[in-house]
């Protein structure tokens, strides 16, 4: 089939949601004939490079240049006097429905898939089957940084957000053909919503050969790791609470632990967290892989969140062992002492990171599992099958569907 993929970020191979959305592009191009519509992000390092490389695989690459926006706080209040969420209008531009409309009138298509909610409200032809990839709940994210804000301006705003987000979402959901989440949590969230649409399931995964890379015998003793984008709200928050609550008690009890918090652009609070004994933040880096590779122990230490986290899968297939919130690994098919440790109470937390230091033996163990699970479960040929195979049964509708208009010829 001719498959449309419409998404708001460059994606490669390097984290998050550009990740995911390069992934899957490598599966369906294996079996259907893929083109690409991208909102140039301007956050995409190498970017001619990264478009290039696309081109060896895919039909045809398309960027969309996104024009300059409102600063991030006058957008949100501007979407709030609106009563529209600015993170579902801000993807919504004329340039890319003209973008849409001259692909449409020179091919056909038969499947357009959305790489998240907030790029799916674009005029389509009516024949066209709509996908939307929904790499976390968006409204799940507004309404839990909403529980975990202290000051009453971000809590005041992220309710409100949150349930202008839930009903857009919800309702843009609604009008595709089928929906794609990480986890079954979510699919039974969403399903509650909305009971008469098709979801599927389709993991996030990890490049376990990308991944692969040994450092037995190559860690640094009592080092930690936190990975992630360091602009992004739940990551900073993570960091902060760990900084804050965690930290100090590890460094009581091991005055030679280090921590790095590797991820792009951190916040003013996450690059003030250097300035805290045995805390270097790297800011961007053109690999995590090094990284993890010398650390002991990675964590997770999240209270917001939505989707599944890449890092965890990350580090395990790194043979990391990983100490987590519940609400840091939810979502993926982990065991409790056997992939991983989880606590929630900031003691909790740091006791389990300083067991896993004074462990050699115990982190072997998770690591080895951990790795035996993403090879297992979450490599990404294996994560997709859910959507080549929702991709078959799109085929037969429409053969059978072209077979009766010719019938009625």
């Amino acid at each position: 089939m001719n498959v449309l993929v419409i998404s708001p970020l460059v994606p490669a191979p390097t984290s998050g949601a550009r990740n995911r959305v390069y992934h899957v592009l490598k599966v369906l191009s294996s079996q259907h004939s893929v083109s690409l519509l991208i909102l140039d992000d301007s956050y995409a390092q190498n970017l001619s490079e990264s478009v290039s490389h696309l081109e060896t695989f895919l039909r045809t690459v398309q960027l969309i240049d996104l024009p300059a926006a409102l600063p991030k706080r006058w957008s949100q209040l501007l979407g709030l006097l609106r009563g529209k969420p600015s993170v579902l209008t801000s993807h919504i531009l004329p340039t890319m429905q003209q973008a849409l409309d001259r692909l449409f009138a020179s091919q056909r298509f038969d499947v357009v898939q959305y790489e998240g909610v907030h790029i799916a409200n674009y005029r389509l032809p009516d024949d066209v089957k709509v996908i939307i990839d929904q790499h976390n709940l968006e409204f799940e994210i507004r309404l839990r940084t909403y529980q975990r804000s202290k000051g009453w301006t971000r809590k005041w705003y992220n309710w409100l957000e949150g349930h202008l987000l839930k009903r857009v979402e919800i309702e843009r959901c609604r009008k595709a053909d089928a929906i794609l989440v990480t986890s079954e949590r979510e699919r039974k969230i969403l399903q509650h919503y909305l009971p008469e649409n098709l979801i599927r399931v389709v993991p996030n995964g990890v490049d376990c050969e990308a991944f692969g890379m040994q450092s037995a015998g190559r860690e640094i003793a009592n080092r930690v790791i936190f990975t992630g984008a360091m602009d992004y709200y739940p990551n900073a928050d993570a960091v902060c609470f760990f900084a804050q609550h965690c930290w100090p008690f590890i460094r009581e009890r091991l005055p030679e632990a280090t921590w790095q918090i590797v991820g792009k652009n951190p916040l003013p609070e996450v690059s003030k967290l250097a300035e805290l004994p045995g805390v270097l933040v790297t800011g961007s880096v053109p690999d995590v892989r090094p990284y993890l590779a010398v650390a002991s122990v990675a964590i997770a230490p999240l209270h917001i969140g939505s989707g599944t986290r890449l890092k965890i899968l990350e580090a395990f297939a790194m043979r990391r062992a990983v100490v987590s919130t519940s609400i840091g690994c939810e979502g993926l098919s982990v065991e409790v002492g056997k992939h991983l440790l989880i606590a929630d109470e900031p003691v909790a937390f740091a006791q389990a990171v300083i067991t896993l230091l004074q462990q050699a033996e115990q982190r072997q163990a998770l690591g080895i599992a951990g790795r035996a699970l993403v090879e297992s479960t979450y490599n990404w040929k294996q994560c997709c099958q859910p959507l080549l195979l929702l991709l078959e049964e799109m085929e037969s509708i429409i053969y059978e569907r072209q077979k009766t208009i010719h019938r009625l010829v």
